[in-house]
């Protein structure tokens, strides 16, 4: 199938150059459509579909997820976004002063706010362990991570796909590191599902969190939040409601707890099993590999046009469908309204502590046509200055 047919499922405007599916993604017509499905069909029928219809639904896109990702139907639980799901499970986990919970220097800011939070509240430390860039090779990442291990680490909390890095972090080997010293692993994987393949029963890590809404294309406010069956019972509903010592329980108190938070629209949640079979009709497989060595085939260019070194070695085991490269720019939110409005390009200008990227993502629908405009651009930013 080519870029053109993938581009006529989708609602994009047809005049934006459209690098930046990795913040929100973006949901083809047939399961925007199946999604409106479900949003009519609980307006029609408001109090038996939220009082009825929706476990029985939720019920049906766990167990459809839980296929994709494999893991337990019941250690899933869907919430609206990444950060619900941190923010439960890091406000549940117990710590006292002096506690410490390692990460990297490279997570989300939205997670790296919420742990300080949480740490402030009670005395312990978020520890940011730098890490070296560009990265080198698996061994040399976990070995680096680790060095910020002390006998007051409670937890590690790392990215699968970082955001402002779009690197792909060896969450593997740094679960079986951390299994090995006692410490649990938590892994915002924000990035992953219907990006990289992922198999939670083989990752056996104790907490993991990942988004529908992006690369696996579902409607805005799908996400999910796996918890290991024996910890379960240590994590808290972030809204108390009628699931919390419930009437008429389940079988599951973790279901119970984190399922069903009051009157809200779960339709997006509903679209799961839609959004698989959507990628399986059109060979995602193969749409995710074209993607990738588009997005390699570019890496070089854009690196030696900002003068801005790649993050890491161009392999599947580090980059996937997006490219961050560092920039010099002295105001990166004028540079982003200068793309998108003077260049009709949405493409991301991240701040990262003293950093800026540019970060392009890549998916069916893209061609290279897409990243010459993007190049032109910049070669126009920065003859006027705007782009050092």
């Amino acid at each position: 199938m080519t870029a053109q047919s993938l581009k006529s499922h989708f609602l994009l405007n047809e005049d934006i150059t459209f690098l930046n599916f990795g913040s929100f993604g973006a949901c083809p017509k047939p399961i925007f459509e199946r999604y409106q499905a479900f949003q009519l069909e609980m307006e029609r029928d408001p109090v038996q579909f939220i009082t009825v219809r929706v476990a029985q639904y939720l019920k049906k896109s766990r167990e459809a997820l839980a296929s994709y990702i494999s893991c337990d139907t019941d250690d899933l639980v869907m919430v609206l976004n990444p950060s619900y799901a941190v923010n439960t499970i890091a406000k549940s986990i117990k710590m006292q002063a002096g506690d410490e919970i390692l990460t990297t220097d490279l997570e989300y800011g939205a997670c790296d706010r919420t742990w300080k939070f949480v740490c402030g509240q009670v005395g312990a430390k978020y520890i940011r362990q730098l890490i070296q860039l560009p990265l080198v090779d698996a061994k040399s990442f976990v070995d680096n991570l680790f060095a910020g291990v002390t006998e007051r680490t409670r937890l590690i909390f790392i990215s699968h796909i970082t955001s402002t890095t779009a690197l792909i972090l060896p969450v593997e080997e740094v679960a079986a590191r951390a299994k090995a010293l006692g410490i649990p692993v938590f892994v915002d994987g924000a990035h992953v599902p219907g990006h990289i393949p992922l198999d939670l029963n083989a990752l056996d890590v104790e907490y993991y969190t990942g988004a529908c809404h992006k690369w696996m294309m579902t409607p805005k406010g799908s996400s999910f939040m796996y918890v290991k069956k024996s910890l379960q019972h240590d994590i808290k509903p972030l809204v108390v409601s009628w699931g919390y010592e419930a009437l008429f329980p389940s079988h599951s108190t973790f279901l119970d707890w984190h399922s069903l938070n009051g009157t809200r629209d779960y339709t997006a949640s509903l679209c799961i099993a839609d959004a698989i079979d959507f990628m399986e009709t059109h060979d995602w497989t193969n749409v995710a590999r074209q993607s990738r060595e588009l997005v390699k085939s570019y890496a070089h260019t854009f690196s030696e046009l900002l003068a801005s070194p790649l993050l890491a070695p161009l392999n599947d085991d580090f980059i996937g469908q997006m490219l961050s490269i560092g920039i010099k720019t002295p105001d990166p939110e004028r540079l982003y309204r200068t793309f998108v409005d003077e260049y009709k390009i949405e493409i991301p200008v991240m701040r990262h502590d003293d950093k800026v990227y540019l970060r392009y993502s890549i998916n069916g629908f893209n061609t290279a046509e897409d990243l010459e405009v993007l190049m032109a651009a910049i070669k126009d930013l920065k003859m006027k200055g705007i782009l050092l």
